[in-house]
């Protein structure tokens, strides 16, 4: 197909579509002539997985390039892959609050009481260390009672999330499921747990106040 299709085919525009080819994102089509160029099937694909990293994992046009980069890496072991796609879609903290020498050492032993193989120089260490000095900021200490609870969730996703990679048995597949998998999956964690709030939000205090709890989405 020449670019016009490709273009129609995605939703995605032909300025859009050359940018990502100048930017290394998407493969240069077949040359047929000095001005014409061919595009197939594999760049319709390419083209759908930019867009979803970009408009549903909200990535830069940098962190695709480097989940892209673990995608088109399909000889490099499939936890490294996982590492790179995790260091691409997790940004350095913007802010450093007080007490984060007390919230690294929370977020260890967190680690070292789960058993968790998981290195320190992880970026979401560091944010989970921001987030709960955060906590701490606000007078919501407290919420470190419920952070084992938290974690005994996550290790239920993070199984169910390479339960479903671990069916796809081509490498190249498997790669890119980890990566969309990654970056995807929080998208639908992050709505799954909105729509879990409102449920236990109606369920525990809905029947008590006497009527509706008026929150959004409540039936």
């Amino acid at each position: 197909m020449r670019i016009g299709e490709l273009s129609r085919a995605t939703g995605v525009a032909v300025p859009t579509i050359k940018y990502y080819v100048r930017e290394g994102l998407l493969p240069a089509g077949r040359l047929t002539s000095p001005n014409q160029a061919r595009y197939d099937d594999g760049h319709v694909r390419r083209l759908r997985l930019i867009r979803g990293l970009m408009d549903v994992g909200g990535l830069s046009v940098s962190a695709v390039r480097e989940v892209l980069a673990a995608v088109d890496s399909p000889q490099e072991p499939v936890h490294k892959v996982l590492g790179a796609a995790q260091l691409a879609i997790t940004p350095p903290p913007a802010v450093t609050p007080d007490g984060m020498e007390a919230a690294r050492g929370k977020v260890a032993e967190v680690i070292r009481r789960r058993g968790w193989r998981v290195g320190g120089d992880n970026p979401a260490v560091e944010a989970l260390a921001v987030a709960l000095a955060t906590f701490e900021g606000l007078g919501h200490g407290d919420f470190e009672e419920v952070v084992d609870d938290y974690a005994a969730a996550c290790e239920r996703v993070a199984e169910a999330d390479l339960a479903w990679v671990g069916r796809n048995a081509e490498v190249d597949g498997l790669v890119e499921s980890v990566v969309v998998g990654t970056v995807l999956g929080d998208a639908v964690l992050t709505a799954m747990r909105r729509l879990a709030h409102v449920d236990a939000s109606a369920r525990r205090y809905e029947q008590g106040a006497g009527g509706p709890a008026g929150g959004p989405g409540t039936a």
